[in-house]
């Protein structure tokens, strides 16, 4: 049987380089960077690699063991959480300047999990800084390295001894392969991702902690509480999901912090990357205009939407149509979304959630043969032009090509009425349908050959 992959833990007091390193090691851009102090709030977890043995690393908020104000506590809970499972934990200081008592407390708090700790001292770029390293044994950590994580001095070096004892992937992957070859079973099919969206404060992080079942983000009435994204797998009913809950979007007037613009970009980010979008909305506010905004972006992005009305234990169980009335007015480019009513604090609804989004998914991979489309077509009833044939070119989302007797697009209102039918005949629920027209040019019109 191959052997578990290991578990590495960064901690670390506030802006002392902590997302920095993980983005060096991990070689990506899966934290938020940035000059200001407490950017990284909840845990972020990534696969790194060096020299073909494979970790999970993991980035931890700023702690200050001894701040009892909510949001530095809560990111206490999330280390403490991490280092659970830990293999070996990377402590991270600031090289260029003194001890702090918050590197003293943390370093005790550290010693006593009895983990393998390495102290990274962070920031040393030149061998001036380096005479700075030794008064670092002071915090009784032993093993202490000197990097630069900005500019990769001294990170292979480190990475060498974090690593030294992993398995190999190499010697995992052929373990695999031979079970795999031993066993006729079918590949397991690729996990759902679902990006969680939504305006400040609507109840995304408590949804990823229902759907997750534990305390996997932090949650606070604070608008803004969560920057960077935080991902968790599930399996639910023999499906594994991959929750994806990202930052609050604001309008951009309303963004003024480095970080937050950050946390709207790669908000963005993940909802091109996601297979399905759960547009989360706060039932005591109503629908917003910046609701339709976010929405906006995922419906750009061809992605299933599902539109999420949270917080519903606070409102009037009478109230449910004529809010979905409201949503239908506000969001007419989203008629095809679902919408499900839920409570993610009482955790009323949420297990229903797995079954629209795998309902939507589906339908968003659902393809249909030419001969059906065909069958289709000759049933319809569109005066505007003649239809030939149409056949599907893709799916996520679903595109058809749609092949008519006349050259030029379709008025909005045909093309509306086409999409329905499409859907109407074939399902293809909660997720958004392209057509592609593509028409009969006359002799006399085509271009003459050079």
């Amino acid at each position: 049987m191959p052997q578990e992959t290991p578990t590495v833990v960064i901690v670390g007091r506030p802006n002392v380089g902590k997302s920095t390193l993980f983005n060096r090691i991990t070689r990506g851009r899966r934290s938020i960077v940035g000059d200001e102090p407490g950017i990284t709030r909840d845990r972020i977890s990534s696969e790194a690699n060096f020299e073909g043995r494979r970790f999970e690393l993991i980035d931890t908020g700023g702690i200050v063991v001894s701040d009892a104000d909510y949001i530095p506590s809560q990111i206490l809970k999330q280390a403490k959480v991490a280092l659970q499972s830990a293999s070996r934990i990377i402590f991270v200081v600031d090289g260029r300047s003194e001890i702090t008592s918050a590197d003293r407390e943390l370093a005790t708090l550290l010693r006593k999990t009895g983990k393998p700790i390495l102290l990274a001292v962070n920031k040393i770029d030149t061998g001036v800084n380096e005479s700075l390293v030794h008064g670092f044994y002071e915090l009784g950590i032993p093993d202490i390295h000197p990097v630069s994580a900005e500019h990769g001095t001294g990170i292979d070096a480190f990475l060498l001894h974090l690593t030294e004892g992993f398995p190999e992937s190499e010697e995992a992957a052929s373990e695999t392969a031979e079970a795999t070859a031993e066993t006729s079973a079918e590949p397991a099919a690729e996990p759902i991702k679902v990006a969680i969206i939504g305006r400040p404060n609507a109840g995304k992080s408590t949804l990823l902690n229902a759907l997750v079942g534990e305390d996997r983000a932090i949650v606070s009435p604070i608008a803004g509480t969560t920057r960077d994204a935080v991902d968790e797998a599930v399996t639910h009913a023999g499906t594994e999901y991959i929750f994806i809950d990202t930052a609050g979007i604001r309008r951009k007037g309303k963004t003024k912090l480095m970080a937050e613009k950050l946390s709207v970009v790669m908000a963005r980010r993940h909802i091109r990357m996601a297979n399905v979008v759960v547009m989360v909305m706060d039932a005591t506010e109503g629908v917003l205009g910046l609701d339709a905004t976010i929405a906006g972006y995922a419906h750009e992005g061809g992605r299933p939407v599902i539109l999420c009305v949270n917080k519903w234990d606070l409102v009037s169980n009478d109230k449910r149509k004529e809010f979905e009335e409201n949503i239908r007015y506000h969001l007419k480019f989203l008629e095809y979304a679902p919408v499900i009513f839920l409570s993610a604090k009482t955790r009323n609804g949420v297990q229903g959630l797995f079954g629209v989004i795998k309902k939507v998914y589906a339908a968003a991979t659902h393809r249909v043969t030419t001969g059906e489309l065909n069958r289709f077509v000759e049933s319809l009833k569109f005066d505007e032009r003649k239809i030939l044939y149409i056949t599907q070119a893709g799916v996520r989302p679903p595109s058809f090509i749609v092949f008519t007797d006349k050259a030029g697009p379709l008025y909005f209102s045909h093309e509306r009425f086409l999409v329905n039918q499409i859907r109407k005949r074939f399902g293809f629920e909660g997720t958004p349908i392209e057509l592609k027209i593509r028409g009969r040019v006359k002799r006399s019109e085509r271009k003459p050959l050079k």
